[in-house]
């Protein structure tokens, strides 16, 4: 299993989300509001940066049959072609545990 991280351009998310829900059997995502910064910020003072920085992250963990289709619906449709357009971010996942059924592993995505 792996999980996909992406950070995008909160704008992009209603897109994203529609791409996501078109690939079969895709287990769900977490999505938050995060702030971020670049190699070069522009922004000089503290509340200059927190207002221009505000992203989105989605999480999913997906079975590994799965990844490159969920790479794929998310660069496509999260990219705008200007900087700050994101980053994927792809980590391997060891188990997974359901907490209502105690299910492991892929039954428990």
């Amino acid at each position: 299993m792996k999980e996909v991280k992406a950070i995008i351009q909160s704008f992009q998310l209603g897109q994203v989300i529609d791409g996501l829900r078109q690939i079969p059997g895709l287990p769900g995502c977490i999505v938050s509001q995060v702030q971020t910064f670049g190699r070069n910020p522009e922004k000089h003072t503290v509340e200059e940066f927190l207002e221009s920085t505000q992203r989105t992250k989605l999480e999913i963990v997906v079975d590994e049959k799965m990844l490159e289709q969920v790479l794929h619906v998310i660069q496509k449709n999260a990219q705008t072609g200007n900087d700050g357009d994101g980053k994927i971010f792809v980590i391997e996942c060891v188990d997974v545990v359901r907490i209502r059924t105690a299910e492991r592993g892929s039954k428990a995505l």
